[in-house]
């Protein structure tokens, strides 16, 4: 089989095999999802744009702990940030993290509540 066939057969979505570079990116992004505060805190701004308040009040953790994690997704390039007044506003930056944290969460689903698997 061609390589630019196998690479395809492997991957329709994404055709080249992934070099070590975009490894390492998208681990750091798995990374950064790991911690079930920061991954709520993505789940909501997956919805939309939210401040700091929203967030704190959307997640139930301490206005404190939310800046730090909010700090830490913002040097990862997980959520962007723009003024609004005196307020910093929240976003995601793109599709492709709001895909993949509802797809995480959605597997997540299928794990507690035994809900067969699909594609």
């Amino acid at each position: 089989m061609a390589d630019s066939v196998r690479e395809q057969v492997l991957s329709p979505v994404h055709p080249r095999t992934p070099g070590a570079a975009e490894l390492a990116a998208a681990a750091e992004v798995f990374g950064l999802l790991s911690d079930p505060t920061r991954l709520q805190l993505l789940w909501v701004l997956a919805r939309g744009e939210a401040d700091v308040s929203a967030l704190t009040e959307a997640c139930g953790a301490a206005r404190p702990a939310v800046s730090q994690h909010l700090a830490k997704l913002r040097l990862g390039g997980l959520v962007q940030t723009r003024k609004d007044g005196r307020r910093v506003v929240y976003a995601l930056p793109d599709g492709h993290l709001k895909r993949l944290v509802v797809e995480a969460l959605n597997r997540a689903d299928h794990v507690v509540t035994g809900e067969p698997w699909h594609d």
